[in-house]
């Protein structure tokens, strides 16, 4: 069977209108060979959720750089359980103060990225702890 590519949703969570660095990721993802959907400013968790059950993504990636993720990933997190979407690799850039990185590992996110992690670093995380899933038959 061919391995399907792996489906990447970024979003830009909260009120933070900066999507500079959302963008750069979501450009490299897809230079690497991985379907981005981005989901633009200004995302409730709420929003996010529901694309990636649309889109049926294999890696939730949240940029924020707002200071607001002790309030959004959990939520986020507690939305992807409610539907059963516990198998979704969920990723946080942006500004996360050292204090808070244990608490985000604790409630399910698999890994955290600060600004000027390099590109390649993340790529390789996202296959390395989410494989593509095979194309079924027929598609």
């Amino acid at each position: 069977m061919a391995e399907r590519k792996i489906r990447v949703l970024v979003a830009k969570p909260g009120l933070d209108g900066h999507d500079r660095g959302a963008k750069v990721i979501a450009r490299a993802l897809r230079d690497a060979g991985m379907e981005v959907i981005y989901t633009g400013l200004r995302q409730t968790p709420e929003m996010i959720v529901s694309a990636a059950l649309q889109e049926d993504v294999d890696v939730i990636g949240l940029s924020i750089l707002s200071g607001a993720h002790n309030a959004i990933v959990p939520r986020v997190m507690e939305l992807l359980s409610q539907n059963r979407m516990n198998d979704v690799l969920v990723l946080v850039g942006g500004i996360i103060p050292e204090q808070d990185v244990d608490a985000l590992k604790n409630i399910g996110v698999a890994g955290i990225f600060q600004p000027g992690t390099a590109m390649e670093q993340i790529v390789n995380f996202i296959r390395t702890h989410r494989p593509a899933r095979d194309v079924p038959a027929g598609e």
